[in-house]
């Protein structure tokens, strides 16, 4: 399997934090629920390039803290450049609920009509050793195994 391949395995199903949210809650410390569903889309992604190598990932992200509820929805676009595996994000595609997009509820897209965040650096992840790194630079000390 290719790096990409199996980054794109790690990133996308269903995630949450309960267990280190019931050890906080039952600390006493107040801490944030979250759940995360990752979907691959490019099913729903109409006239892909030719040899298009990536992948675009709906991210649904729902919060709870102290009984109240935040969505924070994302598009992702998972590729590979020489040995690295770049996280780039991208708008929500125009005519979608900003609140409430999800893989359900997304409605087939042009690519051509897909804009790269203006907002977002984007991630470089690099294996070494086993572990995938995540660099926020080229300096060394800015690395966060994932």
């Amino acid at each position: 399997m290719s790096k990409l391949t199996d980054f794109i395995k790690l990133m996308t199903g269903h995630f949450d934090n309960k267990e280190q949210f019931d050890k906080m809650q039952t600390e006493g410390k107040t801490y944030p629920y979250a759940k995360h569903i990752n979907t691959a889309c490019n099913d729903k992604i109409k006239n892909l390039p030719e040899n298009f190598n990536g992948t675009f990932v709906v991210e649904e992200s729902y919060y709870k803290t102290d009984g109240k509820s935040h969505t924070s929805p994302h598009l992702f676009l998972i590729s590979e450049n020489n040995e690295e595996i770049v996280l780039s994000s991208y708008d929500i595609p125009n005519g979608e609920d900003k609140n409430t997009f999800s893989y359900d509820s997304m409605k087939a897209v042009d690519y051509s009509e897909l804009n790269e965040s203006k907002k977002f650096t984007p991630a470089l992840y690099r294996e070494k050793d086993g572990v995938c790194l995540l660099y926020t630079s080229d300096a060394a000390d800015d690395r966060i195994s994932v």
